[in-house]
């Protein structure tokens, strides 16, 4: 009996959805709305089946699970400060029909943030990833590399007496946000997340966030470094590429010969610790190369088979999840929660991530080979209009080409200068959101 109930709701759910298709096809010279093309993504069955499995809205009359993360997400795209500004938007009859929803007081939405299990969202995350990852497909950055992943964190300061739950420090809390960051065909995709207190060391995350596969490669920083789980690693064949701490014991082993034009300073086989405490019971590969500045940069891998070169060149990816961190806190809103809960502010964060999937899949959906956020800005005037006139105005020729007399920035020596930043450890401005590197 309960099966057929389920079968039931899922068929009026998704009758509805085809119905909304009906009402946006009602003659010939209008189409879907940018809104409903954005969105449609996260009504997906298997979705739809999963909310009614979980019973998540079975006494909820208004603001459905799905109608919260449109609103939420909405939000983050329109960059909204709080929950008066979420409950306004109801105000606008366009967007109101789009979301089928008349009104909603700012409590409301609040409590349906408050109590909804992060899970849900989480779910619905890993739903839209593989959506996404479909429609990139398989090919990497790195050929020879196999399937190549960076992994790291950001924090995110909070109030203390605000959110007390999150541990960080004695004068404020925080929170972490536990990144895999996954290439397709130099396009980057976030492909698992785990949200935790800033005072949890990096390193405790490894076992949730490593990809354990045979082709992957896991590449982080220093603050991952842990000597028994790479033992673990070389044990299991789970491959990573790291940067050494600068206090690290070593034992050199062998020394690799190097190509006469080569820009790597050491190619050695090491042993990692020290002797009777720490010491790995496997040998790794322990490579110098030097920074943009010329310092130093020594990286240690367990794979033998890449050059020392291609080793460097991977490590040196690892910047784009920084510019990751960077891109979503200066253009969603991540840094000022809707709630004070635990669960709120989860639930905010793994929405903030579908709203960039779902930006990822429309660029797709719609070929444009520009940046994302010119993507973004224009939806934020064009999300209710027709999809035919969204494309028209993302692919319109600007009007005027030239600039002025204003000197151009130097691309290169910003890009360069901000890898030789996050290189050296030197990247926690990036954090900042009234930081700018063109006005440097």
């Amino acid at each position: 009996m309960k099966k057929l109930l389920i079968i039931k709701d899922i068929g009026v759910v998704l009758a509805q959805i085809s119905k909304n298709k009906e009402t946006k096809m009602q003659g010939k010279d209008t189409i879907n709305s940018t809104f409903f093309l954005l969105f449609e993504p996260i009504f997906i069955e298997n979705f739809i089946q999963y909310l009614n499995d979980t019973e998540v809205d079975k006494y909820v009359k208004k603001l459905k699970t799905i109608q919260l993360i449109e609103l939420i997400a909405y939000a983050q795209l329109n960059q909204q400060q709080g929950l008066r500004d979420i409950s306004n938007s109801c105000n606008n009859d366009e967007f109101s029909q789009e979301i089928q929803l008349e009104s909603i007081s700012a409590s409301q939405i609040s409590r349906r943030l408050r109590k909804m299990k992060p899970e849900i969202a989480q779910e619905l995350f890993k739903k839209v990833i593989a959506q996404t990852g479909a429609k990139l497909g398989s090919r990497n950055l790195e050929q020879g590399a196999g399937n190549f992943y960076i992994l790291d964190s950001s924090t995110i300061s909070l109030c203390l007496s605000k959110y007390p739950w999150a541990e960080f420090r004695k004068t404020k809390s925080g929170i972490k946000l536990h990144l895999r960051l996954q290439f397709f065909d130099g396009n980057i995709l976030p492909d698992h997340a785990i949200i935790t207190p800033a005072k949890r060391a990096d390193k405790t995350q490894m076992d949730e966030i490593v990809v354990t596969e045979t082709n992957a490669l896991n590449v982080f920083d220093r603050g991952y470094i842990d000597y028994n789980r790479f033992d673990y690693y070389c044990e299991n064949n789970i491959r990573f590429v790291s940067r050494l701490k600068s206090n690290a014991l070593v034992e050199v082993v062998e020394v690799c010969d190097l190509k006469a034009d080569s820009t790597i300073k050491k190619d050695q086989i090491v042993y990692l610790g020290k002797d009777g405490v720490s010491k790995m019971n496997h040998k790794v590969r322990l490579i110098e190369v030097e920074d943009t500045g010329g310092n130093p940069l020594i990286i240690v891998t367990n794979d033998f088979n890449l050059s020392a070169e291609e080793i460097g060149d991977i490590y040196r990816y690892r910047w784009k999840i920084e510019l990751f961190f960077k891109w979503l806190k200066q253009h969603f809103q991540v840094k000022h929660f809707y709630g004070l809960s635990k669960q709120a502010v989860e639930n905010q964060l793994f929405i903030s991530l579908i709203a960039y999937c779902l930006l990822m899949l429309l660029k797709l959906k719609t070929n444009f080979k520009g940046t994302l956020l010119t993507i973004k800005r224009l939806l934020n005037t064009c999300l209710l209009e027709p999809f035919n006139i969204f494309l028209k105005k993302l692919n319109r020729k600007p009007k005027h080409s030239s600039h002025g007399r204003r000197k151009p920035p130097n691309h290169e020596a910003i890009y360069q200068e901000t890898v030789r930043q996050v290189i050296a450890g030197e990247s926690d401005h990036l954090d900042d959101l009234i930081y700018d590197p063109i006005l440097l």
